[in-house]
């Protein structure tokens, strides 16, 4: 399958090294030429995994319309302030039949497609998301990436739902995790476990973070009291799921480190402690934690509340201290429900664009 693979975070190495090394025709672009000299330079990158080290061939091009002509998939997993403008450079060179993937996509997906009709495109293409990134990685360098272990399950929504079937079977080729089709985009939006795990572990760590050159928010950042605050945001999170009528399964955050049911599977927690990748330096005002799951995703959790009429006061606490800490002002900048002009609509009316499309 021709997949087209956009970024250059972790996640998009990941994806790339991935899909090549399954037989795919990768297509991998990148807007800045030069980060991706090295690449292009010793023609593709190292993947290292529980197989070991090898070089996967992928060819970097900066050409993006070269690089999404005839995919039949578009994956994108980057930040979720990026999508915008991703969407306006998409807008012309989309295809008929094409499906875009968004993991995870802080309901992205709407913004994308939004952004992509205002551009004029009419081309007949789906947008997906799904809860988490399908790897966990960190890249070890410009020509290595190191994949601690891959998602195994990826409840993913689709819009327009009507397309559901058709973008499910598309998103499946390109993985071996088991892709679970949702009802729509904004039951795979609200499956997000960014806005959920990271929130509590940067805010209540915030002053060994600050403190340490290098701190791991999932080993010695990890602790009761945090992991009941993770429970009690969770908690908050399912009620909106269901008050908006989603069935479970929700994938409760404690099943990642209680069960092998969550997105991950098995000990997924304990592998990611025991690389040791996550132990870092972070910055709590630059940090994607902050920006993108707090001001992208729980910014738009807590407004979600709101419009649905459930009370969320651990999300909106967590919330006002982030921007407290962040000197922001998330509840009005960041991604919302009164952003994104859906404050004033119905139920029925969102349920309907969410299955028809814009």
């Amino acid at each position: 399958m021709k997949i087209a693979v956009l970024g250059g975070g972790n996640g998009s190495y990941a994806a790339a090294a991935d899909f090549a090394e399954g037989g795919h025709e990768v297509r991998w672009w990148r807007r800045d030429r030069e980060s991706f000299a090295d690449v292009a330079a010793a023609g593709g990158i190292t993947l290292t995994d529980h197989k070991g080290s090898r070089p996967v061939a992928v060819v970097p091009t900066d050409d993006l319309a070269a690089a999404v002509k005839g995919a039949e998939l578009i994956v994108a997993p980057t930040p979720a302030f990026a999508q915008e403008s991703i969407a306006a450079r998409l807008a012309p060179i989309l295809e008929d039949g094409q499906v875009i993937y968004l993991p995870p996509g802080t309901f992205g997906s709407y913004i994308m497609m939004k952004r992509i009709r205002e551009a004029g495109s009419t081309a007949d293409i789906a947008i997906a998301e799904t809860g988490t990134l399908p790897w966990l990685t960190r890249k070890q360098g410009p020509l290595e990436v190191r994949v601690t272990t891959r998602a195994s399950r990826l409840p993913t929504g689709v819009l327009p739902a009507r397309h559901t079937d058709r973008a499910i079977a598309v998103i499946a080729a390109a993985f071996p995790a088991s892709i679970e089709p949702v009802e729509d985009a904004l039951s795979g939006a609200l499956m997000n476990a960014g806005p959920i795990i990271h929130p509590p572990l940067i805010l209540m760590n915030a002053g060994p973070i600050e403190h340490f050159e290098r701190w791991d928010i999932h080993n010695e950042g990890t602790q009761p009291a945090i992991r009941r605050t993770h429970t009690a945001l969770d908690n908050e999170r399912i009620a909106i799921r269901e008050a908006l009528g989603y069935r479970a399964p929700h994938f409760p955050l404690a099943d990642h480190y209680e069960t092998s049911d969550w997105m991950y599977g098995n000990l997924a927690h304990d592998k990611l402690v025991g690389s040791g990748d996550w132990h870092e330096t972070l910055d709590l005002k630059t940090h994607r934690y902050m920006l993108e799951d707090v001001g992208m995703g729980l910014a738009f959790l807590v407004s979600v509340g709101d419009w649905a009429g459930i009370p969320c006061p651990v999300a909106a606490g967590l919330l006002a201290i982030a921007g407290a800490v962040a000197e922001r002002d998330f509840r009005t900048e960041g991604r919302t429900m009164e952003r994104l002009g859906l404050a004033g609509e119905s139920r029925e009316g969102l349920q309907a664009m969410l299955r028809e499309g814009l």
